[in-house]
C-alpha cells in the first residue's frame, strides 16, 4: 500500500527512485521530471497561464462577461463609449460591450485551434508516417503533393479555399487544416525514417508484425511528441489565419465575437477611438505569443536534442 501512496514527505523521493515498483511509478517519475523541466523556463511558464486562462475564460464566458456579446447597449449614449468602469475596454460602433466579446471571442479562437489541431494533426501524421516507412513510389508520390501545398502561403491557400467553399466560420476551420498538415507530414516522415532503422523495429519483424502493426503501434507513437510541439508552436499561426479570414469577412460573420472582424469592424475608427481595434488586435497578440513560449517550453521538454 506504501508503495502506491507513498507519504507526502517522501514522494518526491519515491517519484526520482531509480528502481521504480510499477509502471505507474515509473510514469509519475518522468511526468515529474518533465515538469521540473518545464518550470525552469519562466517564459513557458507566464505561456501555459495565460493559456490555461483563455480556457477558462472561454468556458465560463456567460459568467465572466458582464454584457451580452452581440446586443449592443443604447446607441445615443453608449456608442463608442471609452474605456471606463462600466465599459472595461470601451465599446464599438454597435454600443457591444468590447471586453464582453473578447470574452466570448476566446471560444471561437479555442475551437478554431481544436479543430484545426484534430483535423490536420492526424492526416499529416499518417502521410508521413506511411511515406517515409513504405519509401519508393509511395513516398514520391504523397511528398510531391505535400510539396505543392508547402509551395504557396497558408493565408493565401487558405482563401483561395475559403473563396471557394464560402464564408463562414465551419469552411474556414476546413480550408486552414487543409492547409496546415504538410509540415506536420515532413516532420513525421523525418521521424519516421530514423525510426525505420531501428533495432527494435528489425526485431518486431522477425516476430511477424504486419506494416499497419508497425506503423500504427511502433512508428506513430514515436513520432507523437514531436508533432505535439510542432502543433503548439502551429496554433499562433492558427490564431493568425483565423483572425486575417474574419478581418477579411471571410470567417465567423457578423454579429459573431471574432476578434479579426472585431478588428476589421474597428479600423474605420483607429484614429479617435482607437480601442475599438486595438483591443482585439492585443488580444490576438497576448494569446499568439503565449502559445509560442509554452511551444518553446515543451520542445525543450519533449525535443531536447533540437533544443540543445
Amino acid at each position: 500500500m506504501n508503495a502506491l501512496f507513498p507519504p507526502s514527505s517522501g514522494l518526491r523521493a519515491w517519484l526520482l527512485s531509480s528502481e521504480p515498483n510499477s509502471r505507474w511509478q515509473a510514469s509519475l517519475g518522468r511526468g515529474y521530471l518533465s515538469w521540473r523541466a518545464f518550470t525552469q523556463n519562466p517564459l513557458a511558464v507566464l505561456g501555459l497561464i495565460i493559456v490555461l486562462l483563455l480556457i477558462f475564460f472561454a468556458i465560463f464566458a456567460d459568467f465572466i462577461a458582464p454584457y451580452s456579446p452581440v446586443t449592443g447597449g443604447d446607441l445615443r449614449t453608449h456608442r463608442l463609449v471609452p474605456p471606463s468602469e462600466s465599459f472595461w475596454l470601451g465599446t464599438d460602433d454597435q454600443a457591444r460591450d468590447i471586453f464582453s466579446r473578447l470574452v466570448y471571442g476566446s471560444r471561437i479562437t479555442l475551437i478554431v485551434i481544436a479543430l484545426v489541431s484534430l483535423i490536420a494533426t492526424p492526416i499529416g501524421l499518417l502521410v508521413g508516417t506511411i511515406s517515409g516507412y513504405l519509401g519508393g513510389w509511395v513516398d514520391t508520390v504523397l511528398m510531391r503533393l505535400t510539396d505543392i501545398f508547402l509551395a504557396f502561403p497558408r493565408l493565401i491557400l487558405a482563401l483561395a479555399f475559403v473563396a471557394a467553399l464560402g464564408p463562414g466560420i465551419e469552411n474556414a476551420v476546413i480550408a486552414i487544416a487543409i492547409t496546415s498538415w504538410p509540415p506536420y507530414a515532413r516532420i513525421a516522415r523525418a521521424e519516421t525514417l530514423m525510426i525505420r532503422k531501428s533495432d527494435f523495429i528489425a526485431a518486431v519483424k522477425l516476430q511477424g508484425a504486419s506494416t499497419v502493426r508497425i506503423i500504427f503501434g511502433h512508428v506513430i507513437p514515436l513520432c507523437i511528441s514531436s508533432l505535439v510541439v510542432r502543433v503548439t508552436l502551429d496554433m499562433a499561426g492558427i490564431i493568425l489565419t483565423a483572425a486575417g479570414l474574419g478581418f477579411l469577412g471571410l470567417g465567423a460573420q457578423p454579429p459573431m465575437p471574432e476578434w479579426g472582424a472585431m478588428i476589421a469592424a474597428g479600423r474605420s475608427y483607429l484614429i479617435d477611438q482607437w480601442w475599438v481595434a486595438a483591443m482585439p488586435g492585443l488580444a490576438i497578440l497576448v494569446v499568439s505569443l503565449s502559445f509560442n513560449l509554452l511551444g518553446d517550453g515543451l520542445r525543450d521538454v519533449l525535443d531536447p536534442k533540437a533544443a540543445r
